[in-house]
């Protein structure tokens, strides 16, 4: 099982990409920019892409836990 603690609001969508791959398709479900976007924190990719930082931390680290 991974440690999902060091998944936060802080972490940028590129470092959880790069270190956990099936977080692409939770980004995607949120509608959260991974690509060319990705170099920001989560929350503040949350909050320009409209999504709930909450749930979408909840659903990554769900995610990582379930590989």
């Amino acid at each position: 099982m991974e440690n999902t603690s060091q998944i936060d609001n802080i972490s940028t969508v590129n470092e959880l990409v790069m270190r956990y791959p099936a977080t692409i398709a939770v980004f995607n479900r949120f509608g959260i920019d991974s690509c060319c976007g990705g170099g920001v924190p989560i929350a503040d990719a949350a909050r320009r892409d409209g999504a709930d930082v909450d749930a979408l931390l909840a659903a990554l680290r769900e995610a990582v836990e379930q590989r």
